[in-house]
Formats: structure tokens, C-alpha cells, sequence
């Protein structure tokens, strides 16, 4: 009974040394150099997704404002040249107070997803009526991916 005694101290203070070991400094370096290169190698794909998306959304939003334009131009007789994209949230003074409801939410529904605001061209460039523009995340005209300007209806 006592030989057993000492053998279950001996093999119970083995296997407590070894777990209470811990992690040596360079299992710790191999890992942070494994999450590392991953991290180089997912990173870029998520922020162009970032990108992206910003775009998609820019899309809509400008299709979506084109739209309130037509209803605004079908209720007041059309845009006057060189009105602006604040038209669809402030009352134009050609238009009396009693025929005004504004045709957007909130002013910031004139944002594009960079925080700049649509632009309204009257005639438009690339349309007969008029162009709602983004200019994307440079906010200057011209550029390419992230800078590209979106142009609807």
C-alpha cells in the first residue's frame, strides 16, 4: 500500500508539472506569424468589399433620389436649371408652402455613403432631363474603383 501511495505521487506531480508548463515564447511567435499571414492575405479581399458595397449603395441611393426628382418635376412642372439636390428636402420658392411636402425623409438621405452630397446637374450630361451624381469617395470628378462616379437615372 505505501509503494502504491508513492507511485500515484510521482505519476500525479509528472503530469501536473507538464500541464502547468504553459506555452513556450516561440509557440507564441509561430502563431502570431500564422495569424499574421492570413490576416495579409484576407485583408485586402475585405476592404475592396468595403469599397464595393459603398458603390452598390451610391447606386441605389442615386436611383432612388432620381426617382423623387421625376415625382418632383411631375408635381411642379418640371426643374428649373441649376437647382440642386437640396430641391427634394427644402422648398424650391417657386413652389408655394400649402402644395410642399418634402420628397426625402431627412437631409441625409441627399448623402452619398462617403458623406458627400448628391449632385444635381439640369440638363444633364449623360440624361435628357437631368443627372444625379456621385462622385464617389474622393468627392472629385472622374476617377477610377472607389473614386468612379456614379451617374443616374
Amino acid at each position: 500500500m505505501n509503494g502504491w501511495k508513492k507511485r500515484s505521487k510521482l505519476s500525479g506531480g509528472a503530469s501536473a508539472s507538464r500541464s502547468a508548463r504553459g506555452f513556450t515564447i516561440v509557440e507564441i511567435i509561430v502563431v502570431v506569424v500564422i495569424i499574421g499571414v492570413i490576416a495579409a492575405m484576407i485583408g485586402p479581399r475585405l476592404f475592396s468589399r468595403i469599397g464595393n458595397s459603398k458603390q452598390a449603395v451610391a447606386k441605389a441611393n442615386g436611383a432612388s433620389l432620381a426617382t423623387q426628382l421625376k415625382l418632383f418635376q411631375a408635381d411642379h412642372d418640371g426643374l428649373d436649371s441649376g437647382a440642386t439636390i437640396d430641391i427634394l428636402w427644402t422648398r424650391p420658392s417657386r413652389v408655394e408652402e400649402s402644395e410642399w411636402d418634402p420628397y426625402v425623409d431627412s437631409a441625409e438621405a441627399l448623402l452619398d455613403p462617403w458623406g458627400n452630397k448628391f449632385v444635381l446637374i439640369v440638363p444633364g450630361e449623360k440624361n435628357i432631363d437631368f443627372d444625379v451624381v456621385s462622385y464617389g469617395k474622393d468627392g472629385e470628378p472622374g476617377g477610377e474603383g472607389e473614386n468612379e462616379d456614379i451617374v443616374k437615372p
